[in-house]
Parts: C-alpha cells; sequence; structure tokens
C-alpha cells in the first residue's frame, strides 16, 4: 500500500525539467499546467502509449504511429490540407492536454489537421497494411500521400482502413484532420464542452487513442465473436474472415495455461462451439481468462492468425430467497458495489498519460473494496476494458450522451450507429455486464426501441434503460439517482432495483485542485475522518436498502476528483487519498470498522454542520419579538440537525418553504479566554440574520456557494460569555437553492 498512498513529489517546474530534458527541440512538447499527475513524467515522443493497443485480437507484427506529428488549424469546412502546419502535437493525447504539446481551448469553429511520414517495414511485403485508429473525435478525414482512404464520425470508436494501394516504396505520409464542433444537443459528446463547468469538462479534441498499423495476409481474420454459456459448459465463437473463399476453415483452440481444453474447426462466420467442462468461472474475486488461439486455414496452410482469450462467466436476474428480483452473477446474487468512473485526467484530458495510469484507476478502485465501476458519458480504450477483464471488475458501460430534447432523424441515425459500434467493438469483454442507453434523460428518445435492439444485438448482457430520472419501465434495471444518500425504487417482477448515482462527499486537497471554484453534492469536508465518516455512513445506509428494499447495487460519486468536481476519493491527480483506505474499503463490503478520534482544529470555537450535524430548535413561521434571546420559551419548536435546506449540499434537515423564513436556536458552551475578533463560519441562501445572547452580530444580504468567514461584530463579541451561550438565526428564502449552517472560528 505503500506506492498507493504516496503523494506527487515533484513541482512544476522539477516536473517541466524532466520532461523538457525528454523532447528534443523540434518535438511537440507537454504543455505544463495546473496539476500534472506522476505518470506525465514518463511521456516522450518515443514512448506515448506504446503498449499494443487491442489485447483481445493480437498479432505479433504492428507498428505504432504514437508521437511527434505535425499540427494545424483551418476553417471547419476545409476539404484540402493545409501547406503549412503551426507546429508539432504529442498524438494520441487530445489538443486540449498539456500533455499533447498544445494545451489550448477547444477549437471547435476550425478543423485540426495532423501529419507524418512513416515507412512500412520491408518484411510486409506482400501482405495488406491497415490503418487502425482507437478513436479519433469527432468527425475525420484520412489520407496517404494525398489519396484518400476514408472518413469517420464519432469520437469513441475504432476505425480502420486498408491503405495498401495507396502506400509508396520508402517513406509515406499520411494526413488526417478532425473537426469536433461540441454542439451537446445533437452530438454524442459525454461531458465535453466548449466550456467547462459544474458536471462538465473540457472537450477532448483530435486523435485520443493509439494510431497504429497493422500487415495481414489478403485473406485473413477480420473480428471475433465471443460469447460464454455457463450452463451449457460451452463458448460460442464466431470468427469474421475477409478474403476468404469456400474452402477456408477457421480453427479455434482454447487453453489454461498452456493445457489445450478444447478445438473447434469450422466456416468463418458460422457458430462454433467449443466445450469448456467444469469451467472456472470468472468474477471480481476470482477473474479467471482463459486464452485463444484462432487460425485462419486456406488450402490446408495456416494463412492467419491470432491471440484471443474469454472468460466463463453470466449476467442475469434471478430471484432471491424473499422473491426479490436481482442481479445475479454466474446464476448467485451479487450485490454490487461500485464507483463512478469518468475518465478524465489532468494532463491528458480523456487520454491516461501511460498504460500504467490507466491501470491504477482499477486497482485503485478494487483495493478500495469495490466490485464494480459505471463508465460514465465516456467509452475507454481497448487496454482499459482488458485490464477490467484481468483485474476483475465488473463494469456498467454508459452510451456517451447527447443532450438535445427532441433530436431530428439525422441526429438519431448517428447515435444509433455510434451505440451499435460501441456494442459490437467491446461485445468480447466479460467485464461489462450492463449496458446504459440514456442517463439522466439526456438526449433520450425512443427508449423502448432502442432498448430491444440493445437486447438483440447482445441477448447474454442487462440493458439499463436510463439511469436517473426518466425511466420508461422497459429494459432489466430500475436505477434512480439520489444525492447525498443512496436511495432506490423496489425491485420488479422482471427488474433489478439499483441506485445508479449517489453520495458526492466533498474535500478540498489545496495544490491538488484544478480550479478554486469547486463543486460537489454534499456539504465540503475538512479532513481524511470527516470523509470516512460519512462515507461509513452512506455506505450503512447502502446496506441497509440491500436487506430491507432488495436494493442489487449502488454506484458511489466518484473514484477520482474531475476538474472543478472535488467529489472523488481521489484528487484529480491521483497523487492524495481523501479517506482512510481501511474503513473505506470495509464498508464496501459491508464491515464498519471504528473510527479513530475526531482531529481537533484549533481554530473552530462552535464547529458547522459540514462533518457532525448540531442539533438545533427550528420553526418555519414567525415567533415572538424575543425569540433571539436566551430568556424565550421554544418548548414548541421542533429539533433537527443542520444543515437546514433543499437539495444536495450536505442537507440534514428539510427546509422547503419557497418564499420563506427559518429560525433556529441553539445552546452553546464557551470557554474562557476567547480571543477578541471571531468570524461566523456561514454558509446561506439567502439573507441571514444571527443573533448571540438576542444580541445581532452580524447579517449579510444574499448567498454564498460554500462555507465563509462572516465578521462577529463588537456587538455580539461583548454578548458571548464564558459558558453558555444562546446562538440564534434567522434565514430569508425568496428563490432558487436555500441552505444555512453556522458555526464559530478564531479569525486568522
Amino acid at each position: 500500500m505503500k506506492n498507493y498512498r504516496a503523494c506527487w513529489a515533484l513541482g512544476t517546474a522539477s516536473l517541466s525539467l524532466a520532461i523538457s530534458a525528454a523532447f528534443g527541440a523540434d518535438d511537440a512538447q507537454p504543455a505544463l499546467g495546473r496539476i500534472p499527475t506522476r505518470w506525465a513524467k514518463e511521456v516522450s515522443p518515443t514512448n506515448a502509449l506504446p503498449e499494443y493497443p487491442r489485447p483481445q485480437m493480437a498479432r505479433a507484427a504492428w507498428q505504432n504511429l504514437n508521437g511527434s506529428w505535425d499540427y494545424a488549424r483551418t476553417p471547419s469546412d476545409a476539404t484540402v490540407a493545409p501547406t503549412t502546419y503551426a507546429g508539432k502535437i504529442l498524438v494520441p493525447y487530445p489538443y486540449e492536454a498539456m500533455l499533447s504539446g498544445v494545451g489550448k481551448a477547444t477549437p471547435a469553429m476550425e478543423r485540426l489537421w495532423y501529419r507524418r511520414a512513416f515507412t512500412v517495414p520491408a518484411g510486409w511485403k506482400g501482405q495488406r497494411v491497415l490503418l487502425h485508429f482507437g478513436a479519433v473525435n469527432y468527425d475525420s478525414t484520412v489520407s496517404v500521400n494525398g489519396q484518400s482512404v476514408g472518413s469517420h464520425r464519432g469520437g469513441y470508436d475504432a476505425f480502420s482502413y486498408d491503405i495498401t494501394d495507396a502506400l509508396e516504396p520508402g517513406a509515406n505520409e499520411v494526413v488526417v484532420s478532425a473537426w469536433n464542433p461540441v454542439k451537446d444537443d445533437t452530438q454524442v459528446v459525454g461531458k465535453q464542452r466548449r466550456k467547462p463547468g459544474g458536471i462538465f469538462y473540457t472537450a477532448a479534441t483530435g486523435i485520443w487513442q493509439t494510431v497504429w498499423l497493422e500487415p495481414t495476409p489478403p485473406a485473413h481474420i477480420a473480428d471475433l465473436k465471443l460469447t460464454p454459456d455457463i450452463d451449457t459448459q460451452a463458448l460460442h465463437v464466431a470468427v469474421v474472415a475477409e478474403g476468404a473463399d469456400a474452402e477456408t476453415k477457421v480453427t479455434v483452440s482454447a487453453m489454461d495455461g498452456r493445457r489445450t481444453l478444447a478445438s473447434v474447426t469450422g466456416a468463418p462466420g458460422a457458430d462454433l462451439t467449443l466445450p469448456v467442462a467444469h469451467p472456472h468461472l470468472w468474477s471480481p474475486s476470482d477473474p479467471h481468462l482463459y486464452d485463444l488461439k484462432i487460425s485462419l486455414i486456406r488450402g490446408g496452410k495456416m494463412v492467419d492468425r491470432v491471440a484471443s482469450y474469454f472468460a466463463m462467466r453470466k449476467i442475469s436476474l434471478g430471484k432471491d430467497a424473499q422473491g426479490r428480483t436481482r442481479l445475479f452473477l454466474n446464476n448467485q446474487f451479487l450485490l454490487q458495489i461500485g464507483t463512478l468512473d469518468q475518465g478524465y485526467w489532468p494532463d491528458g484530458i480523456y487520454t491516461a498519460p501511460t498504460d500504467e495510469a490507466l491501470r491504477y484507476d482499477i486497482q485503485a478502485t478494487k483495493r478500495f473494496g469495490f466490485n464494480l465501476i459505471r463508465k460514465h458519458a465516456k467509452v475507454e480504450p481497448d487496454r482499459w476494458y482488458y485490464w477490467t477483464d484481468r483485474l476483475g471488475m465488473l463494469v456498467w458501460q454508459d452510451m456517451p450522451q447527447c443532450y438535445g430534447k427532441n433530436l431530428d432523424d439525422d441526429a438519431k441515425a448517428q447515435w444509433l450507429t455510434e451505440w451499435k459500434a460501441e456494442i459490437a467493438t467491446h461485445y468480447n469483454h466479460p467485464s461489462i455486464v450492463v449496458w446504459t442507453t440514456f442517463n439522466e434523460g439526456w438526449g433520450e428518445h425512443d427508449v423502448a426501441s432502442i432498448v430491444a435492439l440493445t437486447k438483440q444485438l447482445d441477448p447474454s448482457r442487462l440493458v439499463n434503460n436510463a439511469s436517473g430520472w426518466n425511466d420508461e419501465h422497459v429494459g432489466d434495471i430500475a436505477d434512480t439517482h439520489h444525492y447525498p444518500e443512496p436511495w432506490s425504487g423496489l425491485p420488479e417482477p422482471t427488474r433489478a432495483a439499483v441506485n445508479g448515482e449517489y453520495g458526492g462527499v466533498t474535500m478540498r486537497v489545496p495544490g491538488h485542485m484544478w480550479t478554486t471554484d469547486v463543486m460537489g453534492y454534499g456539504a465540503t469536508l475538512k479532513s481524511r475522518y470527516g470523509v470516512s465518516k460519512r462515507y461509513q455512513e452512506l455506505l450503512k445506509t447502502a446496506y441497509r436498502l440491500a436487506d430491507e428494499r432488495g436494493t442489487s447495487a449502488f454506484v458511489y460519486t466518484q473514484i477520482t476528483d474531475v476538474e472543478q468536481e472535488s467529489n472523488g476519493l481521489l484528487t484529480y491527480d491521483r497523487a492524495v487519498i481523501k479517506p482512510d483506505v481501511a474503513i473505506i474499503t470495509a464498508a464496501d463490503q459491508g464491515k464498519f470498522l471504528p473510527l479513530p478520534p475526531a482531529p481537533v482544529d484549533p481554530s473552530v470555537v462552535v464547529p458547522t454542520s459540514e462533518e457532525e450535524g448540531a442539533i438545533w430548535k427550528y420553526l418555519a413561521t414567525k415567533p415572538a419579538d424575543n425569540w433571539s434571546g436566551p430568556a424565550f420559551d421554544d418548548a414548541g419548536w421542533k429539533s433537527g440537525p443542520a444543515p437546514f435546506g433543499h437539495g444536495p449540499g450536505g442537507v440534514r434537515t428539510e427546509w422547503t418553504d419557497t418564499p420563506g423564513d427559518i429560525y433556529l436556536r441553539r445552546e452553546i458552551i464557551l470557554p474562557a479566554g476567547l480571543p477578541a475578533k471571531l468570524d461566523f463560519e456561514v454558509f446561506h441562501d439567502e439573507d441571514i440574520e444571527i443573533y448571540v445572547n438576542g444580541v445581532l452580530a452580524a447579517s449579510a444580504t444574499g448567498f454564498n456557494s460554500a462555507y465563509a468567514a462572516l465578521p462577529l461584530n463588537a456587538a455580539g463579541r461583548a454578548a458571548l460569555k464564558p459558558g453558555k451561550n444562546l446562538l440564534a438565526v434567522h434565514c430569508r428564502q425568496t428563490s432558487g437553492g436555500q441552505f444555512i449552517d453556522v458555526g464559530i472560528s478564531r479569525r486568522e
């Protein structure tokens, strides 16, 4: 756990020197800014994501085209490549990312151009040469040696071109253009925005996954479709081949280590059944993978061969002992405890700096005791799913959102094209167990038909028709979003009940923040103790709901901070773990360890209710004029824990009158020897008056969006005394949000 807890050791200046030394003068150099991760120093033009990008259909021969490319910008409607280029960009990091060497604002009104030279190895002679793109955002064209080889639209799916006929002896040139308009009303954009803020983040324009070359024989294996069936102890295999004739056969062999389990031979495209007797089942606690060898046989000779892997696992609905519909893994109920993962990086935006970094987030999630990741509003590179397969992590895969309320036919057709590609591309990964078509009603359309099509394309997995808000009552899952505490509906006869988002506990960590203008879904906590305690409280509620209501899964928001959202268990740069790991890990497993003593902050005189809900007497109608003094009788008032208000923000007692007033009273005990100058710590929405022993001690109009100091005036300070004091608050609400909480601290 030592490395897991390690904090970022290099300052920005040291990192700048380290990276500059790794780059040549003419190479694209990462634009240093904000908060790089510790992996940024490992990135260079010769070491930009060098790993093989397609582990589920691997060939020995390939050539990585990641590295320094020339780049330029033109008007978005340009169809001809520019004659001059502006500089260097490091592929595959997005234009906006510091690791790209550019790191500028999204060029939404312009087309981005890339250019580089490459040489095809002499040993590839006589073979077809494929040019692969992991993903390019969003509307792209590709040419080789001035010859157009294709165009593609969609920012999340892989695509390829056979460039053999465009190649020349020796040096060749590839030119790629990409336009990312970031039109959230018609485009599948996920969380990308031209102007980030709130729950939306920096866009990722252009090439953002690996670009590579691959030689194949004229007749070759083009794709695989692997479907495990643990009930019949078999793997169903379909091998797609290109250039095959009627005599071409495929042979598929399953391996467990060095031991061959079974082999089957048949025609390309046929449904081949490979027996897997007494299968070793895959699960998060035991992610066992089998190897596959697939050969293409023509004229009695093997003409192509690829390596793959698979797992024997089943995701389904089932009934528990009480007859409630539950999520089953391998024919048994497994409570799924997960985290939301949006896949953003402060230095790479959409692209993890290194493969180690990509793996780290999954490992961290697993070490926290989670068995599920909801991949939210984004699709990852194949290697991310490879690591979830290998490390053992269930995945609920979202379709990235389009936000239009009334999509036209063209937008719907493009959405569906991208959804089909997402399913087909990732069909073989055993870690993926749920497809989520829509999130919170954003861009939601034709839900019933899309769910039916999804089930037709992939009957082996479950479908969540809508995560949160607009449930069309189709699919396999009824998904509730509820902040900050978890909640869900009840299971239905044919649908399991889940809580697809909750939590959002916020903690700022200075020095590890993208911006100081942060947002979250709960009160801003100040300490590891506070985050650990609050998280433990949330998980106690989750496990109670699992028992009492039959909820099958819970997804906590979120694993890391993302730009202005400071509600991660890890900071955005992955340098600081906010809660106590042991407490979080135990809570995720339904075990609730004793908390250590709460830390003492010497600046705090009367704590706010950020971390512990202080009990106040309260009234929502105007009381008698002497209500703020110690002699007033408040026996008829209600009691409840602060903060008071409505909506996100850590509210513990609902106050919903709009317009309306709330009156609060609380007895506090003060020590002798307090300093002359004190501040109230106040989070108020809207106008506020604070009294000490009946004396007006402070007031403010309007509202704030976080706890802030409000000076205690001289009259209020004079009214304070050692021992018992009466603290009273009046808050007036007219419109918008509402929230009130008050504490006292020593002025710095």
